[in-house]
């Protein structure tokens, strides 16, 4: 991420990064399995029959308190409609309880989701007991509440509760809008546009703001609403049996944001980015900035995609496992590269509210790995100087080595591949770098034989573009030689190839006089074009 920020520094106003988007469930331990439902009935309850009655007469109790406490809260309490964002829908009575700078419950939502309840069945076959039931799991369609809340402390949130019995709650917080409320309590300044700060007074307090997000703090405010707005238990229950709740992470989104004073740099830099995404982070790339290693075993996604989510806005993408890095631009000059997990086990963390430290380290490394990948293919100059060197030959030692020509390509397809696969810490030995060449170009070892490979290799390594891995003979690029590399590919790619290709297979007239301002361009830049080709030949 250092190399990003010096290489943009004239050009950027501040960067932060945050938590944005966080999921968070809430079991009630004490009544997730069957066995734990038919002691809270029988044993604490008194229940001599656990049927369905029984399970429907707790969903009767909690719908008519919730009813109750919207009516006598004045609080709205309607259908969710399909198709409408509930965010949008609801934005306007959150804008009402800040203007009063009142804190509560502002609306509730009520929907039909599949949700996990008990089913209460009587046997198949007689038993002797004539009260016993079978209490099973399942999935259901039921109602679930929403409670649109704006807390004192988290900002606006969500919390959605199940009708049915064990009432699993979900939790919808985000970052930024504790960074928010943390910023008006210290009074700062700052200009907020949806989830994204656009100006702030003071950039390290707004980064201090973020740091505050904690566990301990989460769950204070979290178990505060629960017993407020989650289902009632007696005294006697509560104190027979725990019915304290288990809080896990369900998705997790961390942002490092990028905001940059003016709006020309920006779609150069995510345009850039996205192509560079597109063509570089290959699957060994991809597992290199997540930190996973690839296996045959490995399930999940695992590649890269340029998505348009609505006309002009579009999101870059790379997938591993269960969980993507995503980059896009929004407000002219506000850049983003956000990672989303659904699934902690991926990065081998555990899914509790109390390793939210642990999930922020981890995902800041690998936020910060892909900001340098980005980096480091950004900040390609074209060297003519250093192109020069190159093309000249090299003496090491005793031994004399050739130069290495832009137009050379055999060496073009080694260095596309080094690129492409030789990112592994150990590097890749040679028999695995020649067939990579081998079926990646599609070529016989007749037409590119081992001893060729080895020769090419030499001669890189003499020119310090390549590196070995202690005695081993396994192979990786330098620093050096991932810029060469990455200049040489993207020369081929971006300029060569395209003009190569638009001369319809013969060279044009000289003496054709062009027709229009288009055609004229072109014969002026194949000219130019020529003419460098001709300058590093020679």
């Amino acid at each position: 991420m250092q190399l990003f920020a010096h290489l943009f520094e004239d050009l950027l106003l501040f960067v932060y990064h945050c938590f944005d988007r966080v999921v968070i469930h809430g079991y009630l331990s004490g009544l997730c399995r069957p066995e734990q439902a038919v002691y809270f009935f029988r044993d604490v309850g008194g229940e001599r029959v656990i049927s369905k009655e029984v399970l429907s007469r707790r969903t009767q109790q909690y719908q008519a308190w919730v009813e109750a406490y919207a009516r006598n809260h004045q609080i709205t309490i309607e259908w969710a409609e399909k198709g409408v964002r509930k965010e949008d829908y609801l934005r306007p009575e959150l804008r009402h309880m800040e203007r009063k700078n009142q804190h509560g419950v502002y609306f509730i939502l009520k929907s039909m989701e599949q949700g996990n309840t008990f089913r209460s069945s009587v046997p198949k076959y007689p038993t002797p007991d004539p009260n016993y039931r079978i209490l099973a799991k399942q999935r259901s369609r039921f109602t679930h509440y929403y409670f649109y809340i704006r807390d004192e402390v988290l900002g606006a949130i969500v919390m959605r509760v199940a009708s049915f019995f064990p009432f699993q709650t979900t939790y919808y917080l985000n970052g930024h809008n504790f960074i928010e409320n943390e910023l008006h309590r210290e009074n700062v300044s700052f200009r907020k546009n949806d989830n994204a700060f656009l100006a702030v007074a003071d950039s390290q307090a707004l980064q201090s703001a973020a740091d505050r997000f904690r566990p301990e703090l989460i769950r204070k405010r979290l178990q505060y609403w629960t017993l407020l707005l989650g289902p009632k238990f007696s005294k006697r229950e509560r104190g027979a049996m725990n019915l304290g709740r288990f809080y896990a992470l369900s998705q997790v989104e961390y942002s490092r944001n990028f905001i940059f004073k003016r709006n020309f740099p920006i779609h150069k830099i995510f345009e850039r980015s996205c192509e560079i995404g597109l063509w570089r982070m290959t699957s060994s790339k991809i597992s290199e900035v997540f930190g996973t290693r690839l296996t045959k075993k490995m399930k999940g996604k695992l590649y890269t995609t340029l998505e348009q989510i609505e006309h002009g806005h579009h999101v870059f993408r790379a997938y591993c496992r269960n969980a993507f890095l995503k980059q896009y631009e929004k407000f002219s000059t506000f850049l983003r590269n956000e990672l989303c997990s659904n699934n902690l086990s991926d990065f081998g963390l555990k899914k509790s509210l109390g390793n939210l430290d642990a999930v922020r380290e981890k995902f800041l490394e690998i936020t910060d790995r892909f900001a340098a990948f980005q980096a480091q293919c950004l900040n390609v100059h074209v060297d003519f100087p250093l192109l020069q060197r190159l093309a000249l030959p090299i003496q090491v030692g005793k031994g004399k080595f050739p130069g290495i020509k832009i137009h050379d390509t055999r060496m073009i397809r080694l260095l596309e591949i080094l690129l492409h696969t030789g990112t592994k810490l150990a590097g890749w030995r040679t028999q695995q770098i020649h067939e990579a060449v081998l079926q990646t170009y599609d070529l016989s070892p007749e037409n590119y034989g081992l001893n060729q490979l080895r020769y090419d290799l030499r001669k890189l390594k003499a020119h310090g573009l390549l590196q070995r891995d202690g005695k081993r003979y396994a192979y990786r690029l330098t620093e050096k030689g991932n810029q060469v590399a990455l200049l040489f590919v993207l020369f081929h790619k971006r300029l060569c190839g395209p003009l190569a290709n638009s001369l319809f297979h013969h060279r044009p007239d000289p003496k054709h006089a062009p027709q229009s301002k288009l055609e004229a361009a072109y014969h002026k830049a194949d000219t130019a074009i020529s003419e460098i080709v001709q300058l590093l030949a020679a």
